[in-house]
């Protein structure tokens, strides 16, 4: 249907990439609602502008938001929509390129001009708004970032292209969005920035993360904290003295270690060793007993040989992550990497982050076994195929394991935390039901 002379915009907003752009669109949508105007996010309704909130990560990311943006596009040219507003990563890195070959686009606009899209609507970004937020996820939990961008020098990065220097949001900020959202029912905070760890060292001069945590921790209704993307070089250990003494600090760390061989790690600029990062992680299990431990890897980094890669490889097998994910090598340009070449063959990268989800799988198969018999608290996300799909305290959403729950004679609500006995497992996922005892 041609939409052509409508009076008034509906605008959609279509995100693409990590939470950390989710949260983007949440503020976009909070200010465009904020200034009466009529905004979804990725809704199935009609609507006659559409903004594409772009990923410029890796290769894989930055060609599903090209064939978004074309998409809309074909749909703008047909007479579907009207307008079409590009912002995000993928604009900030790439807007001249993509101003030349996209001119069919209406504007593009960087990670921090979140005013100036606004304006295309004779809209303002109102500061009272600050700590409002409209979720798209679930109302149960909410992705908090506590900062923007980042200082690390990681040779493979694009990150600091896209993102800029690291930018802590002042505390008060923070525990007020907290309470906002304690408010509407969010029980689950996940704090995520470029490096949480580095939070506070810009704005009081020391890392303050842990002192944010407890202030977290106080706010009423928040029954789950849970910290993503920690840097391992210059860990703050008193965060994981805050998490062993505070109930509603979750049993769970997602701190992305990106290599397991020293050679490596140091091309890659990370700043630390194998060694190094193997004493952290055992301090870490020693100051947190039960903890889950999630990390990334990438295979194929410029010039990892068979010998690297079997260090890697020993790494994971001691290690025994509780969550693991592996990325293929991306030559990105601009960064430090893109000077060497990108020497290890694609079919080669594949075939090593295969190996190493292969030994994932039996760890991770070997600790959900462990579990059968056991009770745990769920929180319950969502309702699918007739069974409640919930998560443990080691689970983030989308990315870790969920746990599937019959409950044909009681009904479970959404968003309510309920204990689960858990009677099997699979590699990635266990199976169970309430335990009324």
């Amino acid at each position: 249907m041609k939409t052509k002379g409508r009076k008034k915009n509906r605008v959609n907003i279509v995100t693409l990439g990590c939470s950390k752009n989710l949260v983007d669109s949440e503020v976009m949508l909070t200010q465009l609602r904020g200034n009466n105007v009529d905004a979804v996010h990725e809704s199935a309704d009609e609507a006659n502008v559409v903004i594409v909130n772009t990923c410029g990560f890796i290769d894989n990311a930055k060609q599903e938001s090209i064939d978004t943006i074309l998409q809309y596009i074909d749909a703008k040219q047909n007479g579907i929509i009207d307008k079409l507003y590009v912002t995000g990563c993928l604009s900030q890195r790439y807007r001249e390129d993509m101003e030349k070959e996209m001119p069919e686009v209406d504007a593009f606009f960087g990670t921090m001009e979140l005013p100036l899209l606004l304006k295309r609507f004779k809209a303002n970004y109102k500061h009272e708004l600050v700590g409002e937020r409209i979720l798209t996820t679930a109302q149960h939990y909410a992705y908090m970032k506590i900062a923007e961008g980042c200082d690390r020098p990681c040779s493979f990065c694009a990150i600091p292209l896209m993102r800029g220097k690291h930018v802590s949001k002042p505390m008060e900020e923070l525990v007020d969005e907290a309470r906002h959202l304690a408010a509407r029912g969010t029980k689950e905070l996940l704090l995520i920035a470029q490096d949480s760890t580095y939070y506070g060292l810009d704005l009081y001069k020391k890392r303050t993360l842990a002192e944010l945590m407890n202030r977290l921790a106080d706010v009423d209704g928040i029954e789950w904290i849970r910290l993503h993307y920690a840097f391992p070089t210059g860990f703050p250990l008193d965060v994981l003295d805050v998490m062993r003494e505070r109930d509603n600090i979750c049993n769970y760390l997602d701190m992305p270690l990106q290599h397991g061989s020293t050679r490596i790690l140091q091309h890659m600029r990370r700043g630390t060793t194998r060694e190094k990062q193997e004493a952290l992680i055992e301090t870490i299990r020693e100051k947190v007993p039960g903890i889950a431990l999630r990390t990334t890897l990438i295979a194929g980094y410029p010039g990892e040989t068979e010998e690297d890669f079997e260090e890697m490889l020993g790494f994971v097998e001691r290690s025994r992550f509780e969550r693991l994910g592996i990325f293929t090598y991306s030559h990105e340009e601009q960064t430090h990497a893109y000077n060497f070449d990108d020497d290890v063959p694609e079919e080669v990268k594949q075939d090593r982050a295969n190996q190493i989800m292969d030994v994932q799988a039996g760890i991770s198969g070997e600790i959900n076994d462990s579990k059968v018999g056991k009770t745990f608290k769920v929180l319950i996300d969502r309702m699918e195929g007739g069974k409640y799909i919930g998560r443990t305290e080691m689970d983030s959403p989308e990315v870790d394991n969920e746990v599937i729950i019959t409950s044909e004679d009681l009904p479970l609500r959404i968003g309510d935390f309920v204990q689960v006995k858990i009677q099997d497992a699979t590699e990635f996922d266990l199976f169970g039901c309430p335990d009324l005892n």
